[in-house]
């Protein structure tokens, strides 16, 4: 039972950071979120596709059903509104889908094909504990790319989580 509760943490602590490093990418003048960097996806925006790829990927692998993509990265650059959204909205659908699963179902296998080729199987929890990984992992790029244009990441660390979110809900 603690394994449900902490899985649909992340869950929802994923979402929040993202909302937040969102919020403060937000704030930049559009010539910085634009900016071409050398950074692992080339630039602030090119980031945020590639995470939103990834959930709909994993999204896609979950439910059984074609995602529809071939590359981890976009061709088409979509706007930091788009993402925000994008972002926001599956973040939703983790949650909603992290909290309709019980534990026998997050132990299921899925098998699935990668972007670029073999194929795969992990279990449901594994997956979703990659997702967060993912993210929190991509969110430490893009709060290195809000340095470098000389603004300051927000505090998104899973404790700031706890204390100003999660601890405030479970009064």
């Amino acid at each position: 039972m603690l394994f449900i509760k902490n899985i649909r943490i992340l869950a929802c602590y994923s979402k929040w950071a993202n909302s937040r490093i969102l919020e403060t990418i937000g704030e930049l003048p559009v010539s910085e979120i634009t900016k071409i960097r050398e950074a692992a996806f080339d630039g602030i925006l090119p980031t945020l596709a590639h995470m939103n790829i990834i959930n709909r990927i994993w999204q896609g692998h979950l439910l059984g059903k074609d995602h529809g993509y071939t590359s981890r990265r976009s061709q088409i650059i979509n706007t930091l509104d788009q993402y925000s959204h994008q972002l926001n909205e599956i973040g939703d659908w983790y949650i909603s889908y992290v909290n309709s699963l019980n534990e026998q179902e997050l132990n299921e296998k899925v098998l699935f094909n990668f972007v670029d080729g073999g194929s795969g199987e992990m279990n449901r929890s594994d997956i979703l504990l990659h997702i967060v990984n993912h993210q929190t992992f991509h969110r430490g790029h893009l709060s290195d790319m809000l340095y470098q244009s000389g603004y300051e990441p927000p505090s998104i660390d899973l404790p700031v989580y706890h204390r100003d979110v999660f601890s405030k809900m479970n009064r």
